[in-house]
């Protein structure tokens, strides 16, 4: 399938398919105690899948609402066979399409800064950035050896928050 094909659709909670993709993926995805935390996420947290045409998960993302007005790619991890196929970006789309109409006007996403040269991330920042993210502030939130690049996407008017 294409990227044109992919449909992504908000789901219900998939700890067992989110373990799965991120095996896939062990040099974004390596750390085992930080894994353990995004499956437990995943129990909780609004989740957005693309599934596969025998209605597997190859690829799934988490959401944080935060205020009516923003929220949060919590992360978002897509099956390494299906890298580049366009299942990423079906699933920013379709989240796009659902927060605007509910007054989400801001999307945030921290990722690996540009400070720390793993070419993993790099490819990381540059599909956020293909998205129309904007790099906000890179930080040490994550620890002086992970640095942490904020990132941020306006979803509809500009302006003063809501009160």
């Amino acid at each position: 399938m294409t990227g044109a094909a992919w449909v992504a659709e908000r789901d219900q909670q998939v700890p067992d398919d989110l373990a799965r993709l991120l095996a896939t993926v062990p040099e974004w995805f390596g750390r085992t105690e930080a894994n353990a935390e995004y499956i437990e996420a995943a129990r909780t947290k609004e989740t957005w899948t693309v599934r596969d045409t025998d209605g597997q998960v190859i690829g799934a993302t988490l959401v944080d609402r935060h205020f009516p007005w923003a929220a949060e790619i919590h992360m978002t991890v897509v099956e390494r066979s299906a890298h580049g196929t366009g299942v990423g970006t079906a699933m920013l789309t379709a989240i796009e399409r659902d927060a605007v109409p509910r007054g989400v006007r801001l999307l945030e996403v921290k990722t690996l800064g540009a400070s720390d040269p793993d070419e993993g991330y790099a490819r990381t920042r540059h599909f956020y950035e293909k998205c129309g993210f904007l790099a906000l502030e890179e930080t040490n939130l994550w620890g002086d050896e992970t640095p942490c690049l904020i990132m941020v996407k306006s979803l509809g008017e500009s302006g003063v928050a809501p009160h």
